[in-house]
């Protein structure tokens, strides 16, 4: 792996950012920090840069430092919402999920288009138990951004489920969401993904209202009829 030059002390605050994205990109964190540094010192009122450098500091699990860094961006535009949804995200990690929620919640009042803000809300509601809210969620995600759950979105840091019960469960959420839109190749993945990892309750998508359109469908009846046994102690 070739070295990384130091940030040039001629080099303009635009072209440093640059650079740091570039570094970020290729996973080079360390040395992103130091060319967001570099520009911030051309540039020290610069929300965003603030907001990336937060971000690789939470991607380095440094929570106590993003945490104070997305809070400087906020001093200098209190109307930033991405910050507002990267410090929720800190409060995630350290399964603060009440703190989660608020932070979220005014990155969503700010920026009620930003379907990953949603996303993030229904991880905060789902780690909570809190079904019913994170499925409200969840859902005006997909009808904001139809492909949310298929990739990663760049406003902030993908939620990981905390254990293969609670994926599974997720999965099986998603299922029921994409059917009840009529997205039936959506679902049937999440369905099998469902039960893949083990989901206990999966029987109920033969019986809930979400799936009564999927039913119909060949497919769903030959992944049910397929699914693994279940092997009692």
């Amino acid at each position: 792996m070739s070295q990384v030059q130091p940030p040039s002390k001629g080099a303009s605050a635009e072209d440093l950012e640059k650079q740091g994205d570039e570094l970020r990109a290729e996973k080079a964190y360390l040395d992103a920090l130091d060319y967001f540094h570099a520009a911030l010192a051309k540039s020290p009122d610069n929300a965003p840069v603030l907001n990336k450098m937060g971000i690789v500091q939470l991607l380095l699990q440094r929570y106590h430092e993003a945490q104070k860094t997305f809070e400087l961006a906020l001093k200098k535009d209190r109307k930033f919402a991405e910050a507002y949804n990267n410090l929720g995200v800190v409060e995630y990690e350290r399964k603060k999920y009440g703190a989660a929620l608020k932070q979220y919640r005014k990155a969503i009042d700010l920026s009620p288009d930003a379907a990953a803000f949603y996303s993030n809300l229904g991880a905060a509601y789902f780690a909570r138990k809190d079904f019913e809210h994170a499925s409200e969620a969840y859902t005006q995600a997909v009808r904001l951004d139809p492909m949310i759950f298929e990739h990663t979105s760049h406003t902030g840091i993908a939620a990981q489920m905390s254990s293969p019960e609670d994926r599974a469960h997720y999965d099986y959420v998603l299922a029921k969401l994409y059917a009840k839109m009529g997205d039936s190749d959506h679902s049937l993945k999440y369905l099998r993904q469902a039960l893949e990892n083990g989901y206990p309750a999966v029987n109920d998508a033969l019986t809930d209202p979400e799936f009564a359109e999927l039913r119909k469908d060949t497919r769903f009846m030959d992944l049910m009829k397929a699914r693994p046994v279940a092997i009692s102690e």
